[in-house]
């Protein structure tokens, strides 16, 4: 049977497909992954953060440090990119609609949702399609990874600290990577084929801790959610990519999706801002419907992406094309 061909012919099917049946298990069996032991270590949302710290030393290993301004400016830019295409958005919805929004969407699930993005994923696509830069910015999108921003983007960021030392934590994989892998490049080496075989482990253990009935749950405006965090922030991210980091755009569209810690955001905020405790109940479970299809639409997008505008390593051919003409 082919069947790791298959999955392979699936826009990201490495982390796509384990992640959706993750989803079905426990959609359907959740106690199955709660057994214990080495089951529950391996294959439920437990082993997450573990499996990905994994796969972040491994990417730091492939980092060469002259390359240290060139990861920075791509994060940089992305992040940036993201966190306007959420709070631009949730600004004018509420401005013209007030904080309730529109379509049952407030402007607190809004920027919850969009400000944030799925690094998992992100770095299982942009590994496909990019390089080992474009992997490595996930330490400064990780900034985007939690409430923060969005305490920004509401006008509430003088009511909570900055996170330093989460952030200094979600970092910390990555660098100690970078470190032995320039001290050694046998250890860069050894520690390659991880960035490959990681991603389907921690690709199921986020689809363990999400279930189908979210989608019901979020209802119509949820899936809009989605459809919005995907077509509104993919532009945005797209064109940075292209125009400000003059890259070929699969990055951008990589980042378009709704983390999925954006869930717990709206409740997070609501403790800084008190007024927006009315939307909370309601925001959460349209961000975690979000999810579910922004995990399924940015593949595809990211695919569209790279076929139309060209893999970094056809950038870098392109380039040196020119330049020799």
């Amino acid at each position: 049977m082919k069947i790791l061909k298959s999955v392979q012919k699936v826009p990201g099917g490495m982390m796509v497909v384990p992640l959706l049946i993750g989803v079905v298990i426990n959609t359907i069996a959740p106690d199955v992954l709660k057994a214990g032991g080495y089951v529950t270590a391996l294959w439920s949302s437990a082993g997450t953060n573990s499996l990905i710290g994994a796969f972040l030393f491994c990417v730091g290993s492939q980092i060469q440090l002259r390359t240290g301004g060139e990861l920075l400016k791509r994060g940089v830019v992305l992040l940036l990119a993201k966190f306007l295409a959420g709070a631009l958005l949730g600004w004018a919805v509420g401005a013209i609609f007030g904080p309730a929004g529109f379509l049952g969407l407030s402007s607190l699930a809004i920027i919850s949702a969009v400000t944030n993005s799925n690094g998992g994923l992100f770095m299982s696509l942009v590994g496909s399609y990019g390089d080992d830069i474009d992997v490595a910015s996930q330490a400064i999108l990780n900034i985007n990874d939690g409430p923060f921003l969005t305490l920004v983007a509401v006008g509430a960021s003088g009511m909570a600290d900055i996170p330093l030392q989460s952030l200094a934590c979600a970092i910390a994989p990555i660098l100690a990577g970078l470190i032995l892998g320039n001290l050694d490049k046998d250890i860069a080496t050894f520690l390659k084929p991880g960035l490959n075989v990681l991603i389907p482990f921690f690709a199921f253990c986020l689809g363990a801790g999400i279930s189908l009935g979210n989608l019901v749950k979020g209802g119509m405006a949820g899936i809009l959610l989605g459809f919005i965090t995907v077509a509104w922030s993919g532009t945005i991210c797209i064109l940075a990519d292209k125009f400000i980091l003059k890259r070929p755009g699969y990055a951008g569209a990589a980042v378009a999706t709704a983390a999925g810690n954006c869930v717990a955001t709206p409740a997070a905020v609501a403790l800084a801002a008190p007024s927006m405790e009315p939307f909370v109940e309601t925001a959460t479970v349209q961000c975690a419907a979000a999810v579910i299809v922004t995990v399924i639409l940015v593949p595809i997008l990211t695919t569209w992406a790279a076929k139309k505008w060209g893999t970094s390593a056809d950038w870098e051919a392109k380039k040196q094309l020119t330049a020799k003409s």
